[in-house]
This record gives structure tokens, sequence and C-alpha cells, in this order.
């Protein structure tokens, strides 16, 4: 199967209303090129699984600035005030989960599980409406996986049969998102020939990956 499509052929298989997971960590380690893509196409009435909404002026923080968003799941909006103004105004709905918490949440979507238990969040607001158990005499909060309809990501190196590399902390959120949409598109600076990347370079495996964005 040839997995290489243009950016805007990976663009344009988001549809409004879609659910988006996007890696990174304050623009560091995100698709940049699939989100300018995707800001020009004018795609709407988004939900966006992330670490944080970046800035107003890049990464995710872009498709907030232009009002593309209608929800976002994220550990933090602190860096972008486009964010938090419209959270503020009611025109942005935000669900805030601890950043270790969020990342459990995608990895249990992605390894289909039912939910896990933590307690972070107990006696805050994070635990509102959720329901809590005790184990040997401990409380947890039960946290519920999470899916996206596309998983956008960023990689150092792909290789053409889909294998992914990353350099540094690149990977953030990246290589567990991989696992926990029904369709991923990944982002490489290269793209290399199958083969070319040793074993141990190898992050994300190519089974997860759907299409390589050009």
């Amino acid at each position: 199967m040839n997995k290489l499509i243009t950016i805007d052929e990976a663009v344009a298989k988001v549809k409004d209303g879609m659910t988006l997971m996007i890696g990174g960590f304050l623009a560091n380690g995100t698709p940049n090129r699939l989100i300018a893509a995707l800001v020009k196409s004018g795609v709407k009435d988004l939900t966006v699984i992330c670490n944080d909404t970046g800035f107003p002026d890049r990464g995710i923080g872009l498709l907030i600035t232009n009002k593309q968003v209608k929800k976002v799941i994220v550990s933090h909006i602190g860096t972008n005030a486009n964010t938090i103004d419209q959270m503020n105004q009611g025109t942005l709905e935000v669900e805030f989960s601890p950043q270790g918490t969020l990342a459990e949440r995608v990895r249990s979507g992605g390894a289909g599980l039912g939910g896990f238990l933590t307690p972070t969040g107990l006696g805050t607001t994070i635990a509102e409406g959720k329901q809590t158990m005790v184990i040997n005499g401990k409380e947890y909060l039960l946290e519920l996986p999470i899916r996206a309809d596309i998983a956008l990501l960023y990689c150092t190196l792909a290789d053409k049969a889909g294998n992914l590399a990353f350099h540094g902390t690149t990977q953030n959120f990246n290589p567990i998102m991989a696992t926990a949409a029904d369709l991923v598109i990944a982002e490489p600076d290269e793209i290399v020939e199958t083969g070319d990347l040793k074993p141990h370079e190898v992050k994300t495996s190519s089974i997860f990956i759907d299409y390589i964005a050009y």
C-alpha cells in the first residue's frame, strides 16, 4: 500500500465536526504544515484532543484563533490568550485533564481499556461528575479512555512503510496518539526508504500509520 499523500490530500480527509488528536507540546512536535493547511481549508466545529493549545500565532493555536474549534480536551491553555477569551465568552468548550491523566486516557483508548483509576484530581473540579472507587482503603477517580476520528502527528523521519522516528522531545504525545484514532496521518520532516531506519530508531510502528503527508 502506498501511504504517501500530499498535505492537501491529508487535510481533505478532515470534515466539519470531527474529533482530532494533535501531537506536540507548545508547538514542539506539532504537525505545523498540516495545521496551516487546516486553517486554510476552513473546516470547522472541531473537537481537538491535545496537550495544550500552543500560542495564538503558531501550533494548534492557529485553529483556535481562526475559530475552527468548538471543544478542546487539554492539560492547560495558559499560553494562548485566545483560548482563554473564547472559553470565557462561552464560544469554546474546554475540558481540562491533568497531563499524566490525559496521556493515560489516550493510551487507554489505544489499548482498548475501559478506563483506569487515579488519585490525581480528587477534591478538585477535575473530579466533578466522575465516578470514584475505594481500593484497599484508598480513593481513586475513574478516568475514561478517549479516541479520535483522526490523529495528526509530527515526526522527524518516516520511512515509506510508515515507521516513525523522533528527535528529542518532538515525540511528545505523538506515539500514543498513533494508537488511539481511526485514521492516523504523520507529517515527517524527511521521508526515507523502507529499511533505512534502524530498529532502535523506530518509536512508532508502521502498523499504526495510515498515511504519510508530504
